[in-house]
């Protein structure tokens, strides 16, 4: 009778990738447990009962967790300061958060583009839509610029106390309003 000879795999750089992942996830849950035990929370609140302060505490503890686990796995790797952020912001969601975060800041920018809003995407020349997609990719191009940049913006923002209410039933722009749009 022979004995089975143990082999040892060398890991895939997926396989590690997913390991600390999972480690993250469990981390960020754990975070969560931490806060909710530490008294924050009155015990056995129903979570339709909790207050926006008090999913506040859990959200940023999630993250916190999340944050630590990846700032070790950069810190682990060997990583310089420059590729920590790449780490950090890889959450393996698809879509991207990161990528859906800087096209949502360019949607009212995107809805002042020169396109007939009320035709069907099947019913628009070839023209029409390179035109609406280059300009969309110019926006978002800008946008993604400015978020890796950091605290250049975009997008006009208001001062506190000055935003107009915009009500979410408004029109859709016209197709024959001349939009000035700066790039």
């Amino acid at each position: 009778m022979s004995r089975r000879k143990k082999i040892f795999r060398v890991p895939t750089p997926s396989g590690l990738e997913d390991a600390w992942l999972r480690m993250a996830t469990t981390n960020a849950i754990a975070a969560a447990r931490k806060t909710i035990d530490a008294g924050v929370l009155p015990p056995n609140t129903a979570v339709g009962r909790l207050s926006d302060v008090e999913w506040g505490w859990i959200v940023a503890s999630v993250i916190f967790g999340w944050i630590e686990t990846r700032a070790a796995q950069a810190t682990s790797n060997g990583l310089n300061g420059q590729s920590v952020d790449k780490y950090i912001q890889q959450t393996g969601l698809q879509p991207d958060p990161w990528l859906t975060g800087a096209i949502t800041c360019v949607l009212p920018e995107l809805g002042n583009t020169r396109v007939d809003w009320n035709a069907s995407l099947g019913t628009l020349s070839q023209e029409e839509i390179v035109a609406f997609l280059a300009d969309a990719y110019t926006l978002i191009s800008a946008a993604i610029r400015a978020r890796d940049a950091g605290g250049h913006g975009v997008t006009k923002v208001l001062p506190p106390g000055e935003h107009p209410v915009v009500p979410w039933d408004d029109p859709i722009p016209a197709f024959d309003r001349e939009v000035n749009v700066s790039s």
